[in-house]
């Protein structure tokens, strides 16, 4: 059974708690293990507020949110009107290896959605940023 649940908001009332209580409902719908959900809500999080923080100063921003929960996936879009950024390029790696107190500020958060998520794909469309990324989901 595939379930699908779309989430549109804007910057100026962003909701991180709606967000997170949606998933969760979706989540316990469909039977996702907790480490799915967990996933999800991290990778979310991460993501709406790099574009509330860092989506430009220029005005209000959309943010559209699309989950839709396969069998063996869970596939989320995130698509934004702010500034262009690609994470699978821009965000440079952070050197976790480094000693804490030599490590730059910032960079974990997408360094995180990266390696947590399956698949990770990015695309700029008629003034938008296209986010998609698929998790397995593993019983």
């Amino acid at each position: 059974m595939t379930e699908l649940l779309s989430l549109n908001m804007t910057t100026s009332g962003f909701d991180l708690d709606a967000i997170t209580a949606a998933v969760e409902a979706m989540g316990e719908r469909e039977n996702w293990p907790p480490a799915l959900v967990f996933k999800a809500n991290l990778v979310l999080e991460e993501l709406t507020l790099n574009i509330y923080n860092y989506g430009g100063d220029d005005g209000i921003r959309q943010i559209d949110i699309t989950l839709n929960s396969e069998p063996d996936r869970l596939s989320i879009e995130v698509v934004d009107d702010g500034n262009a950024f690609d994470p699978t390029h821009d965000a440079p790696l952070p050197d976790t290896n480094a000693p804490m107190e030599d490590r730059k500020i910032g960079g974990l958060g997408l360094h995180l959605v990266r390696t947590m998520m399956d698949e990770l794909s990015y695309r700029r469309e008629q003034g938008k940023n296209h986010l998609a990324i698929v998790a397995r989901r593993d019983e």
